[in-house]
């Protein structure tokens, strides 16, 4: 009989142990470097709430805002080393990782929103993330930095010619770089969190980001008089995890976490675009002249010269270009 009660107690505490552990919360940290009023914590959210729905509370997704994980580079670093968890990061320090990741910021290569989503959410979108997996990255899928426009302190621009010799804050990436460059742009790579110091003080005279981060970041309080709609290139922004995490997970957990990191970037696109004309409108209120038609003609001509110093893509440009034409 104490036999009996022995193994019935055992039985107890071994059913009371898978219990708990069955009901345990696997708390993932998730970086971004924008603020809480910036389209990416829009993703962050989204992504957290659905992850954590769909595997019934098992994984509950802290999201860290404002660079407090590290900038950019940094996380994807972190990342990479599997020190990190999962962050939400503009395209521009991917061609670190992966060289074939620079044809995305390619000057001009989209004409519109459209055009960007049916590449990126296709066949050519998806080879192009997992040739982060070398790097220890995994790509999960596209939000959306949206079209980036040039604002300055300095004078209106109306084409290509007015921003020769203007000193712009450019992202830390070689073709937005070379890009600039080739604009006779006085280009300095540089992180975001420096950015904006280096506006206030007058280092740099300007920038280049989509309307809603020039709205999110109040662009008219860094000394940004000016802005011109030039559309010069379509930034994606990629809900990125550490590979090491991902491949630790069940392929069922797995599917939900590509899932849910889809659905929350179409849900942040859809977000953007119906925020823009508020918030465009709010740029002009706050006294930035907004030139929204200028000679993109002038800007393109001036820019090829970029499609002829990167012939490694011209196999993905050609791909890119044909199933657009469909």
């Amino acid at each position: 009989m104490k036999n009996l009660a022995k193994l019935f107690a055992l039985t107890l505490v071994l059913a009371l142990c898978l219990s708990a552990a069955a009901g345990a919360e696997t708390t993932l940290q998730f970086g971004t470097t924008v603020n809480e009023q910036d389209s990416f914590q829009v993703a962050a959210e989204k992504f957290a709430e659905l992850v954590n729905e769909r595997t019934g509370g098992e994984y509950v997704i802290e999201i860290y805002p404002n660079g407090t994980l590290g900038g950019e580079a940094d996380m994807l670093e972190s990342m990479s080393m599997g020190m990190l968890d999962m962050g939400i990061i503009t395209a521009g320090p991917f061609v670190n990782y992966s060289e074939m990741m620079g044809v995305l910021d390619m000057p001009f290569l989209f004409a519109n929103g459209q055009e960007a989503y049916k590449i990126l959410d296709g066949e050519i979108g998806r080879e192009l993330l997992d040739t982060l997996e070398d790097a220890g990255l995994k790509g999960l899928a596209y939000a959306e930095r949206g079209f980036r426009n040039i604002t300055n302190s300095v004078k209106p621009v109306t084409c290509a010619a007015d921003v020769e010799g203007l000193k712009l804050r450019v992202m830390e990436n070689e073709v937005y770089t070379k890009t600039f460059q080739t604009l006779k742009v006085n280009a300095v790579p540089m992180n975001w969190q420096d950015t904006l110091t280096a506006l206030q003080q007058g280092t740099v005279e300007g920038q280049e980001n989509p309307i809603n981060v020039i709205w999110s970041y109040k662009m008219w309080e860094y000394n940004q008089k000016y802005c011109v709609l030039d559309r010069h290139s379509y930034s994606t922004a990629i809900i990125t995890m550490s590979l090491d995490l991902f491949n630790s997970l069940d392929a069922e957990t797995q599917q939900i976490f590509l899932d849910a990191a889809q659905e929350a970037a179409e849900y942040e696109r859809a977000w953007v675009a119906e925020q823009e004309a508020g918030q465009l409108q709010e740029i002009k209120d706050n006294g930035i002249e907004v030139v929204e038609n200028p000679d993109v003609d002038s800007f393109r001509e001036a820019v090829q010269p970029v499609y002829e110093a990167y012939p490694q893509y011209a196999d993905y440009i050609a791909r890119i270009q044909a199933e657009l034409a469909e």
